[in-house]
């Protein structure tokens, strides 16, 4: 445990050290933190953070700089959250109210990046296994035959069935009734699961078909892969503690090139509630080891479906950058919810 006055210490500099990007001094947190000591007795309070492993000293300098402990100290019980201000609320709004699903990913994306100045990012979720609310076959000619299948969110799928045989209408007819009335609601692996008896005592004229429908069905509402909007990856490069160091930098990009760690990071996100905070190492993903990763999972009608986050470095003011991606979360959330 700290004591207060060593929770104060340890607030000031990280908030200094966020603000200048400089080592900090005895004599800066004397200013800043108004307590009453003696620089001696900020220097045996900074030896003791130091021991704790909460902050370091470059070697360059007589100041101290946080360490990934000391921001985790400092985002765990030290923070005051900064209430976003009008003309930035006003900002998200605009850009994230009811629309195209894919455009509002995009938009929500580069607004984290403008009110950041670091990376924006959107999991956008892929389609899950998706079920049927209606099937329809029409005749195309002897041996095509289109299948329409409506899915239960509405959207319309069309595949074209060629079959080793022509079928009359009423046979079309009869198999999409049955399929209709027996299984509407279930996805195509469930209907087929299901059907695997009932198969064998249809009439054989009609299972051929049943067959090729349920592959091609399958086919059309299988899930497909959750993918990654991403905006302002640049501005990482005006980041000083960043772009010092290239090999670091190009190990960032070529992470933001392949996707998969930080998707895989966001995907560990959205079985969280609320924000997460990655600081360094914390992601055990080797590229960001001098970033933090700021997460909150988005919903649509109350069901999480994806998680969006702002990259940047471990040097962040977190007390603004947290609100700026739950609020977008949120509006988010309401946004895919109300479309």
């Amino acid at each position: 445990m700290l004591t207060e006055r060593a929770q104060i210490l340890l607030k000031t500099l990280v908030e200094r050290y966020v603000a200048e990007g400089q080592p900090v001094g005895s004599r800066t947190l004397s200013k800043y933190s108004a307590l009453d000591l003696s620089p001696a007795s900020i220097r045996n309070v900074m030896a003791d953070l130091e021991d704790m492993g909460l902050v370091t000293s470059p070697h360059t300098s007589a100041g101290r700089v946080p360490t990934a402990l000391g921001y985790r100290f400092f985002v765990d019980s030290l923070l005051t959250i900064q209430p976003l201000n009008s003309k930035e609320m006003s900002q998200l709004e605009e850009q994230l109210h009811a629309d195209d699903p894919q455009r509002l990913a995009a938009n929500a994306s580069q607004l984290l990046s403008d009110l950041t100045r670091f990376a924006g990012v959107v999991l956008v979720p892929g389609r899950r296994s998706t079920a049927f609310r209606q099937l329809e076959f029409i005749n195309l000619s002897e041996k095509r035959i289109l299948l329409i299948i409506i899915t239960a969110e509405g959207e319309v799928q069309n595949r074209v069935l060629l079959t080793d045989r022509a079928y009359t209408p009423s046979e079309l007819t009869r198999a999409a009734n049955f399929l209709n009335q027996n299984y509407a609601g279930k996805t195509f692996a469930d209907v087929r699961r299901l059907m695997q008896d009932e198969l064998q005592q249809l009439h054989q004229d009609i299972n051929g078909l049943m067959n090729l429908a349920l592959t091609a069905g399958s086919a059309a509402l299988a899930p497909n892969r959750d993918d990654l909007v991403m905006s302002g990856g640049h501005n990482l490069l005006k980041v000083n503690e960043l772009s010092s160091n290239m090999e670091r930098l190009r190990k960032l990009f070529d992470m933001f090139e392949q996707k998969t760690s930080l998707m895989q990071l966001l995907d560990i996100s959205q079985r969280a509630h609320g924000v997460q905070i990655f600081i360094g190492g914390e992601s055990e993903v080797d590229p960001l080891d001098g970033c933090s990763v700021v997460t909150a999972p988005y919903k649509v009608n109350g069901e999480i479906v994806g998680t969006l986050g702002v990259v940047g470095p471990t040097r962040m003011a977190y007390e603004r950058i947290i609100p700026i991606v739950d609020i977008t979360a949120k509006l988010l959330s309401s946004a895919l919810s109300f479309h």
